[in-house]
């Protein structure tokens, strides 16, 4: 994995012009912030701050510190390969290969020479998937959620980059659970945007945005905590009637 020791996230601007007053957001190999907000917040802005490496030169104005220092220009044009993965609401492929011949391909990209990891993330993405499929189906014939389900385990098993920005996966059709865990393995950073208050309680703290700027960062309460527990039983009892829902059994 590109190793990472700290990014840390400067205040900027919100929309209005006004100053965020937070201090600096800190995040170390491991950590989980939750981004919430209205949709048109500026969750998204974020997200993008940190994939380009913002350095004052954004709409927001914020600042993002790699170990402590701003990227240089010419490590800025280079792009965010290797630093920054992201997981969208919505995954399409443009190259017509059968699955495993793509996680073939992308596992020579990334220059591991394990001839399982392919293979592992495949199995990872059927764990991920709530339909299963087999490894020669080609890429286009995969739904939405089987997409993402690919994705997130390529970026999980083959990815070597230690920050990962995940938006909405509560609407990704994968077991967003199991998701979570392989993506905050490895000591990865995850940033997480999410309307569902069970993911946001997930992480440790959420910064919360509003107009275009980070209004609060706030730590899990130990009430919150209390909290999370009771949500999370309420999920599981969802999940489980969802499963048998779809295989046609009885929900009474």
């Amino acid at each position: 994995m590109n190793d990472l020791g700290r990014l840390e996230i400067l205040p900027g601007r919100d929309r209005a012009g006004n100053p965020e007053v937070f201090g600096p957001i800190v995040l170390d190999p491991g950590d989980r912030l939750a981004v919430v907000g209205p949709t048109g917040s500026g969750k998204s802005r974020l997200l993008a701050d940190i994939e380009w490496a913002a350095d004052g030169d954004t709409p927001s104005g914020r600042r993002i510190l790699w170990d402590g220092q701003a990227l240089s220009a010419d490590r800025r044009l280079d792009g965010p390969v290797g630093r920054v993965a992201q997981i969208s609401q919505t995954m399409s492929f443009l190259m017509d290969l059968p699955v495993l011949e793509f996680l073939r391909l992308h596992s020579q990209a990334h220059g591991i020479e394990d001839p399982r990891a392919a293979e592992e993330a495949y199995e990872a993405s059927q764990e991920l998937s709530g339909e299963g499929f087999g490894p020669e189906v080609r890429l286009p014939s995969l739904s939405g959620g089987q997409s993402r389900a690919l994705m997130i385990a390529d970026v999980a098993v083959l990815g070597r980059a230690p920050v990962v920005l995940v938006d909405e996966i509560e609407n990704a059709g994968v077991d967003r659970d199991a998701a979570l865990a392989l993506l905050s393995g490895k000591g990865r950073i995850v940033l997480l945007a999410t309307h569902d208050p069970l993911l946001a309680l997930s992480a440790p703290r959420r910064a919360v945005l509003g107009n275009g700027g980070i209004r609060a960062v706030q730590e899990r309460s130990v009430a919150e905590e209390g909290l999370l527990l009771e949500l999370a039983g309420i999920h599981a009892r969802s999940e489980e009637l969802r499963r048998r829902m779809r295989a046609g059994e009885g929900l009474a």
